[in-house]
């Protein structure tokens, strides 16, 4: 289990509403049973107890708003009384020989899907306690003969066994899907923030550049005007040394500019790039890790060999670099980026000289919070840190989302051997269609727009 289920987020209202449908069921099913079957038990004290949970639920609604979010201990302080509410009623009513002792599954269901494993341990233990209370003292419901409707001993401990066999694998059943659904949400969430980072400083880069090239023109004017009061101003030290300090600042404006983005325009050059320099750019932030990453370009099956213009997609990029960085965290000294494409395909290979993906591990390589990641490994890469698979998972994630398929597998593998002898680790394959993935390059430059603005109308040279 990747952690445990955070609480704060079981609304009261959510479990005093079924409690109110528990309570008129259980009155319902005491009134129906005392005058429609003629069972005689203490009905009065059965409906006391009903009565207690309503109280509860009335005294729930006047303290605390209807938005209210219960903590970890109230959530379970809350089923723990409903379970010993059911059981007191039960003892009253017969105890395992009335069939509705199968609702004491209930508070362990919720337990196990909205609290912490402790906290579901706990609860299933207590209802583990009080049905095997049960399955020894009960008032026995009476027959309208008056006789005592008792089961055979056997029956008694069938029904003791399959209540806790309920209790245990029900509530392990149903906290493995719901960690499993919160797990998956949660790395999705992480994607989705890799994702918005990555198209932020896309977009940033393109303003910066934008920018760039429209304050050009006028820092030029600026300079040529400073220019010109300084040779004016030359009876005048004074102001003529302001003028020399204005043409300085704006040398210097105009060198942050260019080192900030020389592109100048929004033009296809910022959204799309060739193969190369997107796997460059991707590989970019693990190229001083002490680690040394080798670039390959190849055409196949007779395809054009200039390298293709691919979408500088940020889905593509950060996908990109997080399989380098994986392979980067398990080499030994070297990885491998390489690019292929032919007349329909563009294929990116990132191979490294490690231990390889764990066997065991291997058909579920991609989906989140795995542990183990590579037997190991990874305490003596980097020490203390849990590979739980989150960065492939996302890697995976943002792939598909541009239309790539990916896939995994150890070098020398069937499915994808490896092109080298030195190629003995883990591989990454990303494919796409050429369709889905290149740019368009006919149109060359367009006008200057800041990211959704209105185009800019370049005035230099007027």
């Amino acid at each position: 289990m990747h952690r445990d289920i955070q609480g704060h987020w079981v609304r009261l209202e959510t479990l005093t509403r079924v409690r109110w449908l528990a309570s008129f069921g259980q009155i319902m099913a005491l009134l129906i049973a005392y005058h429609g079957f003629g069972l005689r038990f203490n009905l009065a004290l059965g409906l006391a107890v009903v009565g207690i949970s309503m109280v509860s639920n009335i005294l729930s609604a006047a303290i605390f708003p209807r938005i209210r979010r219960l903590s970890e201990g109230e959530t379970l302080l809350t089923l723990l009384f409903d379970t010993a509410q059911l059981t007191l009623l039960l003892f009253l009513t017969g105890g395992l020989g009335n069939p509705f002792a199968l609702l004491l599954l209930a508070p362990v269901t919720v337990a196990a899907t909205t609290l912490q494993l402790r906290s579901t341990l706990l609860l299933g233990l207590v209802a583990i306690l009080l049905t095997t209370l049960l399955a020894r003292y009960f008032q026995p419901l009476l027959l309208p003969d008056g006789a005592p409707l008792v089961l055979p001993d056997l029956f008694r401990f069938g029904f003791w066994l399959a209540i806790v066999v309920g209790i245990a694998f029900i509530g392990l059943y149903s906290r493995s899907v719901a960690a499993e659904k919160h797990a998956l949400a949660e790395a999705l969430l992480a994607a989705q923030m890799a994702l918005a980072r990555e198209q932020k400083l896309t977009d940033l880069g393109g303003v910066v550049a934008a920018a760039a090239h429209e304050l050009g023109t006028p820092l030029a004017t600026i300079k040529l005007a400073s220019a010109e009061l300084i040779d004016a101003l030359a009876d005048q030290p004074e102001l003529r040394e302001d003028a020399r300090l204005i043409r300085e600042q704006t040398d210097r404006c105009r060198a942050i500019l260019r080192s900030m983005g020389q592109a100048g325009k929004d033009d296809l050059h910022l959204h799309h790039a060739p193969l190369e320099t997107i796997l460059h750019e991707a590989a970019a932030p693990h190229t001083n890790r002490g680690k040394e990453i080798l670039f390959a370009l190849t055409p196949l099956g007779g395809a054009d060999p200039a390298i293709p213009q691919i979408l500088r997609a940020p889905e593509v990029i950060h996908g990109l670099r997080n399989l380098i960085q994986n392979a980067v965290d398990f080499s030994r000294s070297r990885v491998w980026v390489e690019g292929e494409w032919t007349a329909d395909q563009i294929t990116v290979r990132v191979v490294d000289d490690g231990p390889g993906y764990p066997a065991h591990l291997l058909g579920r390589i991609g989906e989140p919070y795995l542990r183990d990641r590579r037997d190991g490994s990874r305490a003596e890469a980097r020490p203390g840190y849990e590979g739980m698979g989150l960065g492939l998972f996302i890697a995976k994630t943002l792939l598909e989302r541009s239309g790539a398929s990916v896939g995994f597998a150890n070098a020398g593998s069937r499915r994808m051997p490896a092109a080298r002898a030195d190629q003995r680790g883990a591989i990454a394959e990303v494919r796409w269609k050429r369709t889905l993935i290149e740019a368009d390059t006919r149109r060359a430059l367009g006008e200057n727009t800041l990211h959704g603005a209105a185009p800019v109308t370049n005035h230099e040279g007027s």
